[in-house]
C-alpha cells in the first residue's frame, strides 16, 4: 500500500533542513516561517507567522524584497544575496532562492530558501580592514615568515630551476602571470618572489578566490560604495589597496564565472567600479593567478572563461610536484630538519638511511608541504640527534612504492607524441591537425603551446 506524507511529515521535514524556509501566500501574508529561518532574523516563529512580510520586516520595501519580486514577476530568483537589519538592529547577510508558487496555473504564494552568510560577509570585512592598513606599509615590509624571495626557493632540479629562472625574468616586467601547481608545490612562494625581486612600489596582496559567494568576492575585490546595500559603507576593494603593486589570485578557478567577467575588464583597461558605485577608477595592478588543476581541465568544465585564460596566460609558469622532482627531497629534509630545530629548541642532526629511503619512494600528494608537515610530526617526538624510521609511524604503515613514471607523467608525453605526430602528418598545419586528433582548434593551440613551454624548460 503506498503511504502519502502527513502535514505533520512534511511540517517535520522542513524544520529538519538547515536553512531558513519563509513561505507566503499571493497576499504576502506568512504561512510557513522555520525555527533556522526565526534565528537568522532574531525574531519568534510566532511573531511573523499570519504577519505580511513588510510588516515582520520593515527595514525591506517592495523594491528590496525578493519574496516581492517574485510574487509580482512569478519568476524564480536563484542565490541572490540580501542584507538587512533584524529587529534587534543586527546586520544579517543572506543568500537566498526565492521560488513561485503556481498551481494548476495560478499564483498561490511564494517560498525563500535562505542561508545565512552572515559570519562569512563579517570575516571578508575584517580582512579588508586589515588589508587597509597593511597597505600603509611600503612592499616590502611584511612580518617575518611571509615574505619570499627567490633565495627561499630550493632546488637543484633541472625543470625547476628553469622554471626559477623565467619567474626572475617575469619580475621585471608587468604582464599578467598564471601559475600552475599542484597544492602543496608553493606557487605563493613563487609569486611572492616575483614580486619582491620586481620594482613596483606597492603592497602584495593575496586572495583565495574558493568557497566564496559572488557578492562577498566582488565587493572584496572592488569594493563598496556606502548605500549600494543596506549596512554597505564606502570602502576600498583589493585593486585599490593594491595599487602600484601585485595582487594575487589564488584558485582563479573557482572564482564565480561572473566575478571573472568583471575581473577580465580590469585587466584590459585598468579601471574598476565598486559595487554600488556610479563613477569609475584607475588603478596600476600587476595580477598573478594560479590554479591547482590543469587549465585544460577548467576550461573543458567551463569553470575559467577562455578569453580570461588567454588574457591572464601572457607568462605561464608550470610548478613540478615533488614526485617529478625527488632529487629535492633530501635538501628540503636537511631544511625542515633546520627549521623545526630552532622552533622545538632540539638538536637534530640528520636522518637515517631508512627512513630517508622511505620518504624518497612515496608518492606525496600534498607535495612540499606534506613533506614539511610530515618532518614536523617526527621532530615532535625525536629522541637523540637523529630522525629514525620509528619517528615515522604513518610511513611505516604504508607500502614501499617504486619510483616510476606517474600516470599524468605517461599521459603527458603520449600527449606530446601524438600532436608531434599530427603536426607533421598536416606540415604544421594547426586546424588540420586539431581535426585529425579530434579536438577544437583552441585545444591544440593551447596544447602546444603547453608542450612548448615544457620543453623550453
Amino acid at each position: 500500500m503506498r503511504k502519502t506524507l502527513t502535514e505533520g511529515m512534511f511540517e517535520a521535514i522542513l524544520e529538519s533542513i538547515d536553512e531558513g524556509i519563509h513561505v507566503v501566500d499571493n497576499q504576502g501574508v506568512t504561512i510557513y516561517y522555520n525555527e533556522i529561518a526565526a534565528k537568522h532574523d532574531g525574531l519568534l516563529v510566532e511573531d511573523v507567522l499570519g504577519k505580511h512580510y513588510l510588516e515582520a520586516f520593515p527595514s525591506l520595501s517592495k523594491e528590496t524584497s525578493t519574496l516581492s519580486h517574485v510574487l509580482m514577476t512569478r519568476k524564480a530568483i536563484f542565490n541572490k544575496d540580501q542584507t538587512y537589519r533584524n529587529v534587534k538592529g543586527k546586520l544579517i547577510s543572506t543568500i537566498n532562492t526565492t521560488l513561485p508558487i503556481v498551481v494548476k496555473g495560478h499564483l498561490e504564494g511564494a517560498v525563500e530558501i535562505a542561508r545565512d552568510i552572515s559570519r562569512i560577509k563579517t570575516l571578508s570585512d575584517k580582512v579588508m580592514e586589515l588589508q587597509s592598513k597593511m597597505n600603509k606599509k611600503t612592499a616590502k615590509e611584511f612580518d617575518d615568515g611571509t615574505s619570499y624571495t627567490f633565495d627561499h626557493i630550493r632546488t637543484n632540479d633541472p625543470v625547476f630551476m628553469q622554471v626559477k629562472e623565467r619567474a626572475m625574468k617575469a619580475s621585471a616586467l608587468n604582464s599578467p602571470i598564471l601559475v600552475y601547481g599542484e597544492t602543496g608545490t608553493g606557487k605563493e612562494l613563487i609569486v611572492q618572489s616575483i614580486h619582491n625581486a620586481s620594482k613596483r612600489p606597492g603592497p602584495f596582496i593575496a586572495q583565495n578566490c574558493a568557497a566564496l559567494p559572488a557578492s562577498i568576492l566582488e565587493s572584496i575585490l572592488f569594493g563598496t560604495a556606502k548605500g549600494s546595500f543596506t549596512g554597505a559603507e564606502e570602502r576600498e576593494g583589493l585593486f585599490e589597496l593594491a595599487n602600484g603593486g601585485t595582487l594575487f589570485l589564488d584558485e582563479i578557478n573557482s572564482m564565480p564565472i561572473d566575478v571573472q567577467a568583471k575581473l577580465l575588464r580590469v585587466l584590459e583597461d585598468g579601471v574598476i567600479r565598486r559595487v554600488g558605485a556610479g563613477k569609475t577608477r584607475k588603478v596600476d595592478v600587476r595580477i598573478i593567478a594560479a590554479i591547482n588543476e590543469e587549465p585544460e581541465l577548467a576550461l573543458e568544465d567551463k569553470r575559467l572563461r577562455v578569453d580570461l585564460f588567454y588574457r591572464l596566460n601572457v607568462i605561464y609558469l608550470r610548478i613540478p610536484p615533488l614526485r617529478e622532482r625527488r632529487g629535492d627531497i633530501p635538501d628540503l629534509i636537511a631544511h625542515f630538519i633546520e627549521k623545526y630545530n630552532k622552533k622545538f629548541q632540539k638538536h637534530i642532526v640528520t636522518i637515517d638511511e631508512k627512513a630517508e629511503f622511505r620518504l624518497l619512494h612515496r608518492n606525496w600528494q600534498g607535495n612540499v608541504r606534506e613533506l614539511e608537515h610530515v618532518i614536523q610530526s617526527a621532530m615532535n617526538f625525536a629522541e637523540g640527534d637523529m630522525l629514525v624510521e620509528t619517528d615515522f609511524p604513518m610511513l611505516l604503515s604504508e607500502p614501499m612504492q617504486e619510483i616510476v613514471q606517474s600516470l599524468p607523467e605517461i599521459l603527458l608525453k603520449t600527449e606530446g607524441d601524438l600532436i608531434q605526430q599530427a603536426m607533421k602528418n598536416c606540415l604544421g598545419n594547426v586546424k588540420k591537425a586539431a581535426e585529425q586528433l579530434g579536438i577544437p582548434r583552441q585545444t591544440l593551440q593551447y596544447k602546444l603551446s603547453k608542450h612548448q613551454s615544457q620543453s623550453a624548460e
